[in-house]
């Protein structure tokens, strides 16, 4: 409407057109902007209205009124305060429009005298509004970065909130947040619903702790709360929904919430872990078979016994089952393995309150008992020993079940766990020793004597590694001729200060079979040697008598061993003899021996049964073991001139060899009269210190160019020797 005060002017129809492409630019550019679908079409259109706003303008104010001159200085503030464009088009609009309106305000007609103002007022303008934009931005910028960040920030903790919930609601543990002052859930997540709440709960609303954990627990659980801060894996017992009491431990740490105090507490059920370590601590302490207490619970056991401070005994009993072998062997280890059932109740059944039995393995049981003063433990023993006795239901074996026990005290004997048991073992040796199926208390005579084995045994082992163990020959000779039949290998010890020692002096190594086996395997090895010597030598040398040790026949290849041993020599099998101990054919020992001396004596080797009287064989084992020679031992020989029991001994073993076959040696002769004896009554053939010492190899040619080793008084007689 202000353009109508140009009528009739030339300026009319430049501000007429202006105008309306001014009006008619803007709508255009709202439209545009309004249905712009990104940022850029909408700086376009923005940028397109300010550029021709600016020319539209430059016409107008190109009538030089006062209001013109106030567009010039208004436009450019508009561009530069106003329209919304990144700063280097809000400079070059800015720009622009104040050039556009100086070109349009000074047209075509005299430049007016405030010409120089006018441009120093725009350019100052342009500058100052610089620095207002320029300031506007950066208060913008960080106003923007600083509502980012807090939005960043907000979103961030919305996220670890939201991640937060989400963790605690999932964990599969029982998460619970707990009042101190009332214990009431305030918080829980699934895992503690379906834990704590009874059966068809949703929450826990209404409920507190005190409906899980007992006053005592609780209290401890907040006194150690008040004092640490925290709980650290504390094990309680814990009623849970259903009521069931169950094992827990809980975890816990105090939480502020506002003024009052809470803690959040996880729940760990470890009821099924209990069990399943109780169980496993079971099975490690205990017997599979017999569900008695194994050798690791036993120790704990007698450590516990041995460290209470009460008067009276600990008495510790070893029982071992005698040929509980031989009921595997011939009945099946299922037998034996009921027999060891049946073993372990009857022991338990006897057994007073407090007292203790246990399995240590195989055959081979254990009794702790505490005894007071003065009471008989021999008794106790006996008692233990009518348990094994008594007939076993359901166990079918040949007679009653018999069982050795060795037994020790504490502190009598020995007041620490390891030394008793030794002590109780040496005990069950002693009763083995005598003959088993009976109790046998502990000797402090009994571990000298051990300790003077093992020290022998050592010595022994040392000797064979260092090659001293040796082999001596002792003739054995017809009696009527005095000629050399055989030799008797004996063992003897090289010592390198005592010089050359009898087996006599080392008879406690010989009754252990691994030493007894190596001392065995060194004077064969000599033995050998010696005779593939003499062989090459020329020698005729009678046989030889080797003594086997009964633990060689434990080894189902012995024979077999031995007679490629003497292959591999290319010596015949007829120039050996074995000498084997009535012992040796007693019991399973005879069951091992039998099928080797069968063997050896099939190959030509004969077979002598040593020390014949002195044990417990019957006669007919005679029968049952192929027996050439029997021995007759040197105790019965020493007494013959007395003319009693020995005599008749000597005459009746004698005669019976002689109605069997059997040839006769008697040992041990050294006096004219006990050979007179032995000759009058039919023995042929004696051996003893009387004719010769054992010798070493290499006297062994010397003795064989002797014809006749009897007496001078009885040589030249023709073997007739008076009755």
């Amino acid at each position: 409407v202000s353009d109508w005060r140009f009528a009739g002017t030339p300026h009319f129809f430049v501000a007429v057109p202006a105008r309306l492409c001014v009006v008619a630019f803007s709508l255009l550019c709202f439209l545009l902007v309004r249905h712009a679908t990104s940022i850029g079409r909408a700086l376009a259109a923005t940028l397109l209205w300010e550029a021709t706003t600016a020319v539209a303008v430059a016409f107008l104010v190109s009538s030089r009124s006062d209001l013109a001159l106030f567009v010039v200085l208004l436009l450019p503030s508009i561009f530069y305060l106003v329209a919304p464009t990144p700063f280097r088009f809000t400079l070059l609009m800015g720009v622009g429009a104040s050039v556009l309106m100086l070109a349009g305000y000074l047209g075509r007609g005299p430049y007016p005298s405030t010409l120089l103002g006018l441009v120093l007022v725009l350019v100052m303008l342009n500058f100052a509004l610089s620095l207002v934009v320029i300031h506007a931005n950066r208060l913008r910028r960080l106003e923007w970065l600083a509502t980012r960040s807090e939005r960043t920030a907000r979103e961030a903790l919305e996220a670890s909130q939201a991640l937060l919930e989400r963790v605690f609601m999932a964990v599969p543990i029982p998460l619970v947040v707990t009042a101190v002052d009332d214990g009431r859930y305030l918080r829980a997540n699934e895992a503690a619903v379906h834990y704590l709440a009874a059966p068809g709960s949703t929450g826990l609303a209404g409920r507190s702790i005190a409906d899980s954990i007992g006053i005592d627990d609780r209290r401890r659980a907040i006194a150690e709360l008040r004092e640490r801060g925290r709980i650290e894996a504390l094990e309680v017992p814990l009623r849970d929904g259903q009521g069931r009491m169950r094992e827990a431990v809980i975890t816990a740490a105090s939480v502020p919430i506002g003024p009052s105090q809470a803690f959040a507490a996880g729940i760990v059920d470890v009821t099924e872990r209990n069990a399943a370590a109780a169980q496993m601590r079971w099975q490690a302490t205990h017997d599979a078979l017999t569900g008695l207490p194994n050798r690791l619970l036993f120790q704990e056991k007698l450590n516990e016994a041995l460290a209470r401070d009460t008067p009276g005994v600990v008495a510790l009993f070893l029982i071992d089952l005698d040929d509980f072998k031989a009921v595997n062997d011939t009945l099946g280890h299922d037998v034996g393995d009921q027999l060891l059932v049946a073993v372990g109740d009857r022991l338990s059944a006897v057994l007073q309150p407090g007292e203790v039995v246990a399995r240590l393995g195989g055959d081979e049981f254990v009794v702790i008992a505490e005894l007071p003063d003065g009471f008989d433990a021999a008794a106790k023993a006996q008692q233990l020993l009518q348990a094994v006795r008594q007939p076993l239901a359901g166990v079918e074996i040949a007679g009653p079940m018999r069982a050795s026990i060795g037994f020790a005290f504490a502190p009598q004997h020995h007041n620490e766990a390891g030394e008793l048991l030794k002590d109780a073992d040496l005990a069950l040796y002693r009763a083995k020793a005598l003959g088993r199926n009976m109790a046998v208390v502990y000797e402090p005579a009994m571990r000298e004597a051990m300790n003077a084995r093992v020290e022998i045994c050592s010595a022994i082992c040392e000797a064979v590694a260092q090659g001293r163990i040796l082999p001596f020959y002792q003739p054995q000779i017809d009696l009527r001729s005095g000629a050399i039949d055989g030799l008797e290998v004996l063992a003897r010890w090289d010592h390198p200060e005592r010089g050359i020692v009898p087996a006599g002096a080392f008879l406690l190594a010989l009754q252990d079979p691994e030493t007894a086996r190596q001392i065995g395997e060194a004077v064969l090895t000599r033995v050998l040697a010696d005779r593939c010597r003499w062989r090459d030598e020329g020698l005729a040398v009678p046989r030889l008598w080797l003594n086997l040790a009964p633990g060689v026949f434990r080894d189902p290849q012995f024979a077999e061993g031995l007679l490629g041993r003497f292959r591999s020599e290319g010596l015949s099998a007829e120039q050996f003899g074995v000498e084997v101990t009535e012992n040796v054919l007693l019991t399973r020992k005879g069951d091992q021996a039998g099928p080797a001396l069968h063997r050896l004596r099939a190959a030509g080797i004969s077979v002598a049964l040593d020390d014949f009287g002195t044990g417990y064989a019957s006669l007919t084992h005679l029968r049952r073991f192929p027996v050439d020679v029997v021995k007759i031992d040197r105790s019965f020989v020493a007494r013959i001139g007395e003319q009693g029991e020995d005599a008749a001994i000597v005459r009746a073993v004698v005669a019976l060899t002689a109605e069997l076959g059997l040839e006769v040696v008697a040992e041990g002769i050294e006096a004219v009269s006990q050979q007179e004896f032995l000759h009058a009554h039919g023995c042929r053939y004696g051996q003893g210190y009387l004719y010769a010492p054992a010798v070493a190899a290499q006297d062994v040619p010397e003795l064989l160019a002797r014809p006749d080793l009897r007496p001078a008084a009885d040589a030249g007689q023709g073997g007739v020797v008076p009755a």
